[in-house]
């Protein structure tokens, strides 16, 4: 978890340094959204990675519940 949770941050700060390299919304914005699949996709392995370590600690409405957190949270940032 500890080594997706620092590959992912190192590549929003790359991402950052490439905004500012290049000094463009348009390319800004194009990075951004780049992003907006790497930061879900990261959350979501890492908490399945934590949930598979727990699995035999944590009830089955436990794991339900935090999934549907998860969902819930993805659902949010796509709406408008």
């Amino acid at each position: 978890m500890v080594l997706l949770r620092i590959l992912s941050g190192s590549i929003d700060i790359a991402a950052a340094g490439l905004m500012y390299k290049f000094q463009s919304l348009e390319k800004a914005l194009t990075i951004n959204t780049m992003l907006a699949l790497v930061g879900p996709t990261a959350m979501i392995i890492t908490t399945s990675i934590g949930v598979a370590g727990l699995g035999d600690r944590i009830s089955l409405g436990k794991i339900i519940c935090l999934f549907s957190g998860i969902v819930l949270i993805l659902i949010s940032m796509r709406m408008k």
